[in-house]
């Protein structure tokens, strides 16, 4: 499989089990999990059909590690980023220092007015490194870095989360807690 075929493939799993899983008719888990079967028979049964190794190359070499399998890859589920209700069952962990989010510019306005909201999703995403918030934010226009005082939020008993791909996950960021760039 080539780069474009596995974004492809990707793409369509995130949405299947990050938002639309009644697309192909799968149920996942209170945790998100599903069979890793049964996803291959519905994506073979709704003409998106893929292989077990297809499927495990796209979670090995996906970009952004998206999706992880459990110890012995019966279950699949996306690591992060879902709009659907359940509970992802991480514990929370103590941050670093600092932590990143890379947004566009045209959303700052607002950020400024009531930090980073979850919105639709179930947790505010955040990296601990600043290429990984630059190649974020930039999917959505200019980007800009914003700095986390994640640490201080842990302090004041904010909760904080990684998922298996490394991001950092928390229910909102107060805009104190947030060091905006100069203009």
């Amino acid at each position: 499989m080539n780069n474009k075929e596995i974004r492809k493939i990707s793409k369509f799993l995130s949405l299947i089990l990050r938002h639309k899983p009644e697309i192909i008719d799968i149920q996942m888990d209170e945790q998100g999990w599903v069979k890793t079967d049964e996803l291959l028979e519905k994506l073979r049964l709704h003409h998106r059909g893929i292989s077990l190794e297809q499927l495990k190359t796209v979670v090995a070499e996906n970009n952004k590690k998206r999706f992880a399998f459990n110890e012995d890859e019966s279950l699949i589920r996306a690591s992060q980023g879902h709009s659907v209700q359940l509970d992802l069952g991480y514990d929370a962990v103590t941050p670093p220092e600092f932590l990143y989010h890379g947004t566009a510019t045209r959303f700052l306005e607002s950020i400024r007015k009531t930090g980073l909201e979850k919105r639709g999703r179930h947790h505010v995403h955040l990296s601990q490194e600043l290429s990984t918030a630059k190649n974020v934010g930039g999917r959505h226009g200019k980007v800009i870095i914003l700095n986390i005082r994640s640490l201080e939020m842990h302090q004041k008993g904010f909760d904080f989360f990684v998922s298996e791909n490394g991001v950092w996950l928390t229910d909102h960021v107060p805009v104190e807690y947030i060091a905006f760039p100069d203009k």
